[in-house]
């Protein structure tokens, strides 16, 4: 089986995620999806997140009905700052027949070799990335390198930061979360 791993904190997750994982799914040679709810990214700080189950529960509520997208949550028995170089080891390990891939924004492939053994992550698995339009075409050296391929996705200019301002501001986000997260975080007055 061929999974693409959608890696990121998900702080919350929103629609924009949801539409770049199903439009990949069901566009490209992957099987299934599966978002890996990161604890910590050793580029962000750590303040703004919410508990790692809490972001957990919300991919898996924006998930339930998609067959093909699942949350991952092998990233929160990993030592801490975790790299995506380990998570891979430790899924493969623990699904030695499926075939793994990772899923990127444009922006991550233009700081992908500050990533610890990047250079490994390439001799044995496949990129796809996704645009974004505030960084158009991005020319990086690997821009032709052959594990990595750029596809052709919906380009959404949805940020989590911008939800979570939102929020705080006392704005309506609803159409940007689907129902059940928007809930979640309603009821909990997450981001307030």
């Amino acid at each position: 089986m061929k999974v693409g791993l959608y890696f990121g904190s998900f702080n919350p997750i929103h629609i924009g995620h949801l539409i770049i994982a199903n439009h990949l799914v069901e566009n490209s040679d992957l099987d299934q999806i599966w978002f890996v709810v990161t604890p910590h990214n050793p580029f962000k700080k750590k303040a703004s997140l919410l508990d790692n189950y809490q972001r957990l529960e919300m991919v898996f509520l924006a998930t339930k009905d998609y067959d093909k997208l699942q949350p991952c949550d092998i990233e929160f028995n990993l030592p801490q700052p975790n790299y995506t170089v380990n998570t891979l080891i430790h899924l493969k390990e623990k699904h030695p027949t499926h075939d793994f891939s990772i899923i990127m924004g444009e922006d991550n492939l233009k700081s992908f070799h500050k990533w610890k053994n990047y250079e490994v992550i390439l001799e044995d698995y496949q990129v796809y990335v996704y645009p974004r339009i505030s960084e158009g075409i991005v020319e990086t050296q690997f821009t032709n390198h052959p594990k990595i391929s750029r596809v052709d996705a919906p380009i959404i200019e949805l940020s989590s930061t911008m939800i979570r301002n939102s929020i705080k501001a006392q704005k309506n986000v609803k159409p940007l979360l689907s129902p059940e997260v928007w809930r979640y975080i309603d009821e909990m007055g997450f981001y307030e």
